[in-house]
């Protein structure tokens, strides 16, 4: 890190805190040379690897952008796609790794898209995924459905604490 003030290549760190959010960390340092302080502001970068090879960093807003157009018509709102855009960087970032596959990403987006919505989840698995016939389509709501089925025979089960009696 350079010193701002004379661009000494030394400095020490005097403190160290995390952001509010957690992505990024603030370090408050003394060049060696002139003695000035300063604050840097560390994060960690994300790249992704496009199916041509290219590497761009990560962006919450092509994924935003993406899922808008599969979502438009349908009772999304733009607060609904941000938390959708954060939840898949945290669930990319959660891997571990510095450098994601661009298919990766879109599998990413399939799962909190499709507890958003079923419909944009279709138009969006169906550019994704590359549907070709009527039958990939038919495939996919019928794995929606098994699993709505699923999911409300599991709440059907869930016992009602109302019901249960509490003696005092």
């Amino acid at each position: 890190m350079h010193c701002p003030f004379c661009r000494n290549q030394d400095s020490r760190v005097i403190d160290s805190r995390t952001s509010d959010d957690g992505l990024s960390i603030r370090r408050r340092r003394q060049c060696t040379a002139c003695q000035k302080r300063f604050s840097t502001i560390e994060t960690s970068s994300l790249t992704v690897v496009k199916r041509s090879g290219a590497t761009e960093p990560f962006s919450r807003e092509k994924v935003v952008n993406g899922v808008r157009k599969a979502c438009q018509g349908r009772p999304v709102s733009d607060d609904d796609l941000a938390i959708l855009a954060q939840r898949v960087e945290d669930s990319i970032r959660g891997s571990g790794s510095a450098e994601i596959d661009a298919n990766e990403i879109g599998l990413s987006i399939l799962g909190p898209l499709r507890e958003l919505d079923e419909v944009a989840y279709l138009r969006f698995a169906s550019v994704y995924q590359d549907f070709g016939s009527l039958e990939d389509f038919e495939a996919a709501i019928t794995a929606l459905r098994a699993d709505r089925e699923k999911a409300e025979s599991q709440n059907d089960e869930v016992v009602d604490t109302d019901e249960v009696g509490v003696t005092e």
